[in-house]
C-alpha cells in the first residue's frame, strides 16, 4: 500500500510541473502580442494629442508689456526702492502647422515598409 502512495505522489508532482510549464510557455508566446498591443495603445494616445509644435513650421507673435510705479528714496547714501504697483501683460497668437504636413522620421520609416 505504501508503494502505491509513493507512486501517486510522484505522479501528482509531475502533473503540477507539466501544468506550470504549459502556463509559462503560453505566457512567453503571448509576450509579443502584449507588447504590440501596448505599443499600439501608446501610438493611438500620441495621435490623439493633435497638433504638435514644429519649430521650423510654426509661427508665433507675442507682445509683452509691463508697467510699474515705484518710489525711490535716498538716505545716508542708501537707496530704498518701493514698488507701489506692477502690471504685466502678454498678448499674442500662435499658428501650429498641421501634423499631416509636418515631416518626421516616423513617416520615412512607414514609407520604407
Amino acid at each position: 500500500m505504501f508503494i502505491y502512495l509513493k507512486k501517486r505522489k510522484g505522479q501528482t508532482t509531475l502533473e503540477y510541473a507539466i501544468l506550470i510549464g504549459v502556463i509559462v510557455a503560453g505566457l512567453i508566446a503571448m509576450q509579443i502580442y502584449v507588447k504590440r498591443g501596448y505599443m499600439g495603445k501608446m501610438r493611438e494616445s500620441a495621435d490623439d494629442m493633435g497638433k504638435q509644435f514644429a519649430p521650423g513650421a510654426s509661427t508665433y507673435t507675442y507682445t509683452h508689456s509691463s508697467h510699474s510705479h515705484t518710489n525711490e528714496t535716498v538716505e545716508d547714501g542708501k537707496t530704498t526702492t518701493k514698488i507701489l504697483t506692477s502690471i504685466s501683460n502678454k498678448t499674442g497668437s500662435e499658428q501650429v502647422q498641421d501634423q499631416e504636413s509636418d515631416w518626421s522620421p516616423w513617416d520615412e520609416e512607414k514609407k520604407a515598409e
